[in-house]
């Protein structure tokens, strides 16, 4: 977890959006913090028991990947008087060990969710593979990319696909290139993540 301190400093250089990886944690900084100190995005798995935290506590849910997560996400979001923009996560490299639905399946999904009242998709995320050079990620940026333009040409009832999010700290200059137009940069603003302690 970033510390309340290292988040501030954040703040105050002038980044107003951050990411988070877990709910309880985006929890804990904006008690610190404020609501109101950034917009705040979920960029990490949600769990359907946390959807209710996450749309109290999220602007933007960029890790949406199946109608199932999504209708509990849009029933927490109408709950609370508010419709909840998120982004639909696709795995564009086709990993079975990762979250995200394959490209092929991301416009069927797309429509599900326009359907909802309280969801609004505004664009796609992906993760990229770990790979030995920025560069071969390509690929599954470019997948990725050729998706969200398609999309972006559907005349849906309430979705409006703007944002592209794909590339961190080691792969944004390549994402950039391939048509990113949200980056994740975390490690590049406050180091590596420290593993929590073993337990004794």
């Amino acid at each position: 977890m970033r510390t309340v301190d290292e988040v501030r400093a954040t703040l105050g250089a002038g980044i107003a959006v951050i990411g988070e990886n877990y709910v309880q944690e985006a929890e804990a900084l904006q008690a610190a913090l404020g609501r109101q100190a950034a917009e705040w995005h979920l960029i990490g798995h949600l769990q359907r028991n946390k959807a209710k935290d996450a749309v109290r506590l999220f602007d933007l849910i960029q890790t949406v990947d199946s109608e199932r997560l999504a209708a509990v996400v849009d029933a927490a979001s109408r709950a609370v008087g508010r419709v909840t923009p998120i982004l639909v996560e696709v795995n564009s490299a086709r990993e079975p060990q990762k979250a995200g639905i394959a490209p092929e399946d991301a416009l069927d999904l797309v429509r599900a969710i326009d359907r909802l009242e309280s969801l609004r998709v505004v664009g796609l995320m992906t993760m990229g593979p770990l790979v030995a050079a920025p560069d071969e990620l390509r690929p599954a940026f470019r997948v990725t990319r050729q998706l969200f333009e398609s999309l972006r040409a559907v005349a849906f009832a309430r979705s409006r696909i703007e944002v592209l999010s794909m590339g961190m700290s080691d792969s944004y200059r390549v994402a950039v290139e391939e048509g990113a137009t949200m980056i994740r940069v975390g490690t590049a603003l406050f180091g590596s993540r420290q593993a929590p302690p073993a337990r004794t």
